[in-house]
């Protein structure tokens, strides 16, 4: 473990220097820094992952959120690859919780920023092994059938959005057409090394699906709780409970 982690530590350091250095291009740069993000990612996991030998918390908490960053939840125990959180972990790994031993699990805004199909049915099927029989997940997207439903639409239409989602970044100027913001809202694949972008645009239609092939028993429509989910989040966006 101590020759992986010097040979990560490594890596990062060369990365940080090609970076730094002026004959690096712009296509080069842009994958270094995602090669630099995702080591610093591997860095936080294999240092939990050291403090738990079998994986596993010990006792599983009764109710997790999922990728809640600075969002906190009273009575809910959060796992996140980026601090804060009560445990820094790379869920697509797999969850660090036994079999059947947590009731439920929150995450919002969260599974369109891992990979499809792999990390996010992976995702899927992990929730399922963990969560008690009749446990549930609660997850909340960016809903792509808002999007779409207003298609095609002049710019001005997105005005809203603009100022909802993406008021704090410097984008603006380069959303010219709504198939621009479209486009920001599937993919959003800029150049901001802060920010992980959007991997699949999910619907009602395709949470459901997801979810059943996972086994859950039921997919149904949340009812949105602003005690547990963020209340800027509400807007055009959609929320599911998946039963086991």
């Amino acid at each position: 473990m101590a020759t992986h982690d010097a040979q990560i530590a490594s890596l990062l350091d060369q990365l940080d220097r090609a970076l730094a250095s002026p004959a690096t291009t712009h296509g080069l740069a842009r994958t270094l820094r995602a090669a630099a993000k995702e080591a610093e990612l591997h860095r936080h996991h294999r240092a939990s992952l050291a403090g738990l030998p079998d994986g596993v918390l010990q006792p599983s908490p009764a109710k997790v959120q999922i990728g809640g960053g600075g969002h906190r939840i009273d009575g809910f125990f959060n796992i996140d690859i980026v601090p804060p959180a009560d445990l820094l972990w790379d869920v697509r790994e797999g969850l660090p919780l036994a079999d059947e031993s947590t009731q439920e699990i929150f995450s919002e805004h969260f599974l369109e920023h891992i990979d499809y199909p792999r990390s996010a049915k992976t995702y899927a099927r992990e929730a399922f092994r963990v969560l008690t029989p009749g446990g549930r997940l609660i997850t909340g997207v960016p809903d792509a059938a808002f999007v779409l439903g207003q298609y095609p639409a002049g710019p001005e239409q997105a005005e809203e959005m603009i100022a909802r989602w993406y008021a704090k970044r410097d984008c603006r100027k380069d959303i010219n057409t709504y198939l621009d913001l479209i486009n920001y809202v599937f993919r959003d694949q800029d150049d901001d090394p802060t920010y992980n972008p959007h991997y699949w645009a999910y619907d009602f239609e395709k949470l459901s699906q997801l979810f059943a092939e996972a086994d859950f028993a039921t997919v149904e429509p949340w009812t949105f709780d602003p005690s547990m989910a963020t209340p800027k989040r509400q807007w055009a966006s959609v929320y599911v409970i998946a039963t086991k």
